[in-house]
């Protein structure tokens, strides 16, 4: 049997995956990560870290496992917040989630359960991994469609994946439930958690606020009648992959900083008396303005494809599929919960091109894309341009 470290997040999920793991005869060890402990930057009252800390001892203490909680807080800081100031100030929108995974728990909190001599690291996250006839990995979506998080693991690399293990990627989350409760787990009735513990109930715009000053500028409504991008989707044409040049709009309101606003929001413009809901369509932090469009049908909210920045490309599997000018067709999703949409992969001067079957709403700058083939197995992934 082997000994694993299990990433106890003080809820049912993480739970259950030591409870099975320990089923099946592993020597079982829960690690509680903290990853926040700056109170200048949060409410702390209101970041429950220290309630998820003491469910997960008390589970370890239930299971009879030893446990202690770690500190991670100095890497997530360096990697994750500071990147996340980072690219709001750019005017792209990280996704924290998928970074973490990347960074702390499949890396930092990893190397930390190698010292501890553990063969693997399990979490409670709604996926599988496969072993292929080669000796490699494949990551597979959950078998639960409606709590699967393959997308959040989307940067792992083959090394990561080869000592992950995902315990309850094959279960129903009823399924889940329905074994912590018969095993009477103290986290049995416990809530999914939202979010990020460091921010906690803080709205985002007020956590950015901590690090990025208020700026006014104008909220610009733009128009309809303008081709902002092309017809048809043709791979072929350059307009496809670039940011287009915003027509001359109407100021219709003013904001506390471009930096604080994501294409696709359509909450917290603040300007009202419209039947029809604004959402933001552009972010230009140069020149501090917010463009917005009437209607989530407006043809500036719509386009037929993306670029990804070369440097963010990963392949779960260990190797690229596409060399230059090849291309394959894939399910694609550019955001979590997205249903997977028909699209094709290609790379053209060496970055890698999405472009759909139908036009996608949103697609915003600074988020992940991520293909699948259609067995459910994660291909790969990259950072929208």
């Amino acid at each position: 049997m082997s000994r694993i470290v299990v990433g106890l997040s003080g809820g049912v999920d993480s739970s259950v995956a030591a409870l099975l793991l320990q089923e099946q005869g592993h020597e079982v060890i829960g690690i509680y990560m903290r990853n926040w402990n700056d109170e200048s930057v949060t409410i702390n009252n209101e970041c429950p870290w220290i309630d998820d800390a003491n469910d997960a001892m008390l589970l370890a203490d239930h299971l009879g496992i030893p446990f202690q909680v770690m500190d991670f807080s100095d890497d997530y800081k360096r990697r994750i917040v500071d990147y996340m100031f980072d690219e709001y100030e750019a005017g792209r929108t990280p996704n924290p989630d998928v970074l973490c995974n990347r960074e702390i728990k499949f890396d930092a909190f990893l190397k930390a359960a190698m010292e501890l001599n553990a063969d693997f690291v399990a979490t409670g996250h709604y996926c599988r991994k496969r072993e292929n006839p080669d000796g490699s990995f494949s990551l597979l979506s959950g078998l639960d469609s409606n709590k699967d998080q393959s997308y959040f693991l989307c940067q792992v690399s083959q090394e990561q994946l080869s000592k992950a293990l995902f315990p309850v990627g094959e279960l129903q989350k009823s399924d889940v439930r329905s074994l912590a409760e018969n095993a009477q787990l103290p986290t049995a009735k416990k809530k999914d958690s939202q979010g990020l513990c460091f921010v906690g109930k803080v709205k985002l715009p007020v956590f950015l606020q901590q690090q990025l000053a208020p700026k006014s500028g104008d909220v610009i409504e733009l128009p309809r009648n303008h081709q902002y991008f092309p017809d048809v989707a043709d791979s072929n044409d350059s307009r496809f992959y670039v940011q287009p040049d915003w027509p001359e709009g109407i100021v219709i309101g003013t904001h506390q900083g471009a930096h604080f606003y994501t294409v696709g929001q359509r909450k917290g413009l603040g300007i009202g008396g419209r039947s029809t809901p604004l959402f933001v369509v552009g972010v230009d932090t140069k020149k501090n303005h917010v463009y917005v469009a009437e209607g989530d049908d407006h043809p500036a909210l719509l386009r037929w494809g993306l670029r990804m920045e070369i440097d963010t490309e990963n392949w779960p599997g260990g190797t690229p599929l596409l060399s230059e000018g090849e291309q394959m067709e894939v399910n694609t999703r550019i955001r979590y919960r997205q249903p997977l949409q028909d699209a094709t992969l290609l790379r053209k001067n060496g970055a890698l091109h999405l472009w759909f079957r139908e036009k996608q709403k949103a697609i915003t700058p600074g988020q992940f894309a991520a293909w699948y083939n259609s067995q459910d197995e994660l291909l790969g992934s990259g950072v929208i341009v």
